[in-house]
């Protein structure tokens, strides 16, 4: 089997479809979610002569608008995975449908090609469920499947019905995401970076991408630009691992250009900043530049919880980045941070003494349930308590791990401790 980046980018002349497949979970959030190394890749295959298409499961089963441009997808209730048959919760398909995605495949001209992306581990159902369409209507097209499931989960991955995976992370030029293929997209995306530098034993990022890099300023710039004229865009999220990381040679010169270059717009971080970062300087660059969802890393205050985040946050400098950003101009409403709840060898009463910290600076918590990715350290560590998640990715699913697969907390306990978060208690 050929080399998978070097089979694709020696593309030239084919007709390309691009599927971005439905999410079958309990629960799904729309955070600015966007194919966007698919939307990479797509556009660089276009530079290299090929024809590119795109169907969106995600974004073309938009149902209910929310805020800052984003759409909850149509979900429609399946059959729970054997694995979760214990788990009380229902469980859904996300996206369109068998006949709406069938519709959309046979209006489209047979491909000599279609990449499939995916993201979670245990969103791979999902995957196997558009691949196996894909292959019915489309029988003698081969069919590859990249992002991160094939990635943390090769072996895996193998029985998904692709003819070939994405095994090594795909050095692309990053020139722009093909936004274009949207119709009317509501928001727009970008990277600033690839990548992070700190190795936080439960983070992916750098098995993902193993070298830390900025790209291109001027850019950055011209990619924002271009999204902007494909429709009523007011919003753009940033999905940088750390975009704080080296903020006086890149963050604020860019922070400087989109002042200047682009109108005002609204900018989201969904993924955490590293607190440690925001300075008042970086606070007055934040707030002036016309960043909106401020999301911030805390994760926890314990020594296990700290020491597996590469100590990126602590008590004192969480708030003195709370002070720093709330002196620029935000609000205490506006500022959101991330706190973990599951981790091993994390107890019940040090995610109450984090949770009762975040409170006592007035700042929202958002509880994140630790997930185990493989090739982790705390995957390892986990994978101690329940061997099986080696085999069956759904077992991964931060839904259910630290309560049904674990066994670190009750069912009860952490409703307890989300109604806490949420001060409803």
């Amino acid at each position: 089997m050929p080399d998978y980046a070097d089979f694709l980018f020696k593309l030239r002349n084919k007709k390309i479809l691009g599927v971005n497949p439905p999410v079958r979970d309990f629960a799904f959030f729309d955070l600015w979610a966007k194919p966007l190394g698919l939307l990479y890749l797509l556009d660089e295959l276009r530079t290299l002569g090929n024809h590119v298409e795109l169907i969106d499961c995600i974004f073309e089963a938009k149902d209910k608008p929310k805020r800052f441009g984003r759409y909850i997808p149509r979900k429609t209730l399946i059959p729970k995975p054997d694995v979760y048959k214990a788990v009380p919760r229902k469980y859904y398909h996300f996206g369109l449908n068998e006949d709406e995605f069938a519709k959309r495949l046979k209006e489209t001209e047979k491909p000599d090609l279609v990449l499939v992306t995916s993201v979670m581990t245990y969103w791979y159902p999902g995957v196997i469920w558009a691949i196996k369409l894909i292959k019915k209507i489309f029988p003698h097209t081969p069919v590859l499947l990249g992002g991160i499931y094939p990635r943390l989960c090769s072996t895996h991955a193998k029985l998904s019905g692709a003819d070939m995976i994405q095994t090594q992370p795909l050095f692309l030029k990053f020139e722009k995401p093909a936004m274009d293929l949207y119709t009317n997209p509501h928001y727009g995306v970008t990277l600033t970076s690839i990548g992070c530098p700190l190795r936080c034993n439960y983070c992916a990022s750098s098995i993902l991408w193993p070298e830390h890099r900025k790209r291109n300023i001027q850019k950055i710039i011209k990619e924002i630009q271009w999204q902007l004229s494909l429709g009523n865009i007011e919003d753009v999220a940033f999905y940088d691992d750390a975009l704080l990381v080296g903020k006086k040679e890149h963050f604020y010169p860019l922070c400087d250009n989109l002042i200047s270059d682009l109108p005002p717009l609204r900018y989201h971080t969904p993924n955490g900043l590293h607190v440690k970062l925001i300075d008042k300087t970086c606070a007055r660059y934040l707030k002036k530049t016309g960043f909106k969802t401020i999301r911030l890393s805390l994760e926890g205050i314990d020594e296990n919880t700290l020491r597996a985040s590469s100590y990126k946050a602590d008590e004192v400098s969480f708030a003195q980045a709370v002070e720093n950003l709330l002196e620029a101009g935000f609000t205490r409403e506006e500022l959101e941070t991330y706190i973990l709840i599951g981790v091993p060898g994390q107890t019940l009463g040090d995610i109450e003494k984090t949770i009762a910290f975040a409170h006592s600076l007035g700042v929202k918590v958002k509880t994140a349930q630790f997930s185990p990715i493989p090739g982790t350290p705390l995957f390892e560590k986990a994978s101690d308590m329940e061997p099986q998640i080696r085999k069956e990715p759904l077992l991964h699913n931060n839904t259910v791990f630290c309560t049904y697969v674990s066994k670190l907390m009750t069912p009860e306990e952490l409703q307890y401790i989300k109604n806490l978060a949420h001060n409803s208690i």
